[in-house]
């Protein structure tokens, strides 16, 4: 009987390419679009491997990520986000996601990614040979501080001395590359 295997993403391209990617290779493959409908199919069937993505309407992912471990324990759980940084992946193992990746990522990246774990040897520990770039940074220390407020936007723009609009513009964007 094949493994069952949970995507919870409210993109529905993304979700139809992965859901069929994951169909392929021998797996029974559920979609929910949120974390209610999430909950609901994970409680009639609990998936072995379950996709999380980070940002969905309604509650974030990172609330879903325990109760899918209560669930089933030995559940394989991956956060997929286009929005990473440091900060959410942090989050997201403390909340008791197995790993975590930036999208876009294909099939086998995250089946690689599920089948290590975050502080495995498999994961990369080197340092990289070209640092993060300025714009990297600044990304990175704006979630830090998005963080440290509990997600509040005033507090964060007071916190880096920058106005709430240009911190709101600055949030809309997608992160930079390393």
């Amino acid at each position: 009987m094949p493994e069952h295997f949970l995507i919870v993403d409210d993109d529905p391209t993304f979700t139809r390419v992965l859901a069929r990617a994951m169909t392929r290779r021998g797996f029974e493959v559920a979609v929910a679009r949120n974390v209610p409908d999430a909950l609901r199919q994970a409680s009639e069937q609990p998936p072995a491997y379950a996709t999380v993505d980070l940002k969905m309407e309604g509650p974030s992912g990172l609330a879903l990520i325990p109760e899918l471990r209560a669930l089933n324990p030995a559940m394989k759980i991956l956060v997929l986000t286009g929005y990473a940084s440091i900060a959410t992946t942090v989050d997201a193992i403390k909340s008791g996601a197995d790993n975590y990746l930036p999208k876009p990522a294909d099939a086998d990246q995250i089946l690689r990614a599920l089948d290590s774990d975050a502080d495995s040897e498999e994961m990369p520990t080197e340092i990289p040979e070209t640092p993060m770039s300025v714009n990297r940074l600044e990304w990175e220390h704006i979630q830090k501080v998005l963080h440290e407020h509990d997600g509040n936007i005033s507090a964060t723009a007071r916190a880096l001395g920058m106005h709430r609009r240009t911190l709101q513009r600055k949030l809309a964007k997608h992160p930079v590359r390393r």
